[in-house]
């Protein structure tokens, strides 16, 4: 069956399976224990390279439960601008300014997305999980989760061995529409519809450095835009991209997008091939101009 994939690249897994319960997701991994296996969400941050063989898992569980005033708990398969347009018509407030990023519930916790000064960290309370070996339930605290910038302990120590099923958020009554709709209205001015152009939403994760290299640039590009953390000084990677003259370029069926220098599209039949070759074109462009690696945020497959 073909993969649902936002890039559109045309690949197929051998077995996709879709549950919709915790029982049917256990069910599932019994029965396909020891073969390669891959839960995808909405398929916005996976470049496929090649057909997957083996089983490509995706939730059915999209139903959202309040537990009490100040936390709502989302299934991972619900659609994560769903539940952000559903609290803000009940008029509760805390996660608008991730509106319109692609992706599941589920990925939230994995990739702690975020926009506009706010990560999913900033509002998860805690993960609920199933144990792919032992398939008992695990409950991560937000600290467990080790979140960092676009980053949690699922893609890493535990990449692989655990599912998110859940996650709890925290929200608070306060009227958010006003914001979500100023959110949504910049993100459509820049970045390309998901479903009408193929792409992953942002590419390349925003490099830091360290204040050092922040201010030798900074005596350079006077303008540079800077944002001081204690993670370091981050830059934006769209700035960085666009001063080496990639927007709107093409490489192959591959393009930098030409409003935000930030995403990748399929703007013409792209190959995996095309959108790999002029990511690392880009990349080695910004190297070789300010002596600065940026990564990508899209997982390869």
């Amino acid at each position: 069956m073909k993969i649902p994939n936002t890039f559109g690249m045309d690949v197929k897994a051998r077995l996709f399976i879709e549950y919709y319960s915790l029982d049917e997701l256990r069910q599932v991994l019994r029965e396909h224990k020891g073969e390669p296996m891959l839960h995808i969400g909405q398929g916005s941050n996976l470049l496929f390279t090649k057909d997957y063989d083996g089983v490509i898992l995706h939730s059915g569980m999209a139903r959202a439960r309040f537990i009490d005033d100040e936390t709502v708990e989302a299934q991972n398969g619900l659609r994560l601008d769903d539940l952000i347009a559903q609290l803000t018509d009940m008029a509760y407030c805390g996660m608008e300014k991730l509106s319109l990023i692609p992706g599941e519930v589920g990925a939230s916790a994995v990739q702690n997305v975020g926009a506009y000064g706010v990560e999913a960290k900033d509002v998860i309370e805690r993960v609920y999980t199933i144990d792919i070996e032992t398939l008992e339930e695990r409950i991560f605290t937000n600290e467990e989760c080790r979140f960092g910038y676009r980053d949690s302990i699922f893609k890493h120590e535990l990449k692989g061995k655990y599912i998110v099923t859940s996650v709890v958020y925290k929200v608070k009554p306060g009227e958010a529409s006003a914001t979500r709709e100023e959110i949504i209205q910049t993100r459509m001015a820049k970045l390309p519809t998901v479903g009408e152009v193929g792409s992953a939403g942002s590419f390349f994760m925003n490099p830091f450095v360290s204040e050092e290299k922040a201010n030798e640039l900074l005596k350079i590009y006077p303008d540079m835009p800077n944002f001081p953390s204690p993670s370091g000084v981050k830059i934006p990677a769209a700035w960085l991209i666009e001063q080496c003259g990639w927007k709107g370029k093409t490489l192959g069926g591959a393009q930098v997008w030409h409003k935000q220098p930030l995403v990748i599209v399929n703007a013409n039949h792209a190959t995996p091939d095309d959108i790999i070759a002029l990511a690392d074109a880009v990349s080695k462009s910004v190297k070789d101009k300010f002596n600065i690696d940026i990564h990508p945020e899209v997982n390869y497959i």
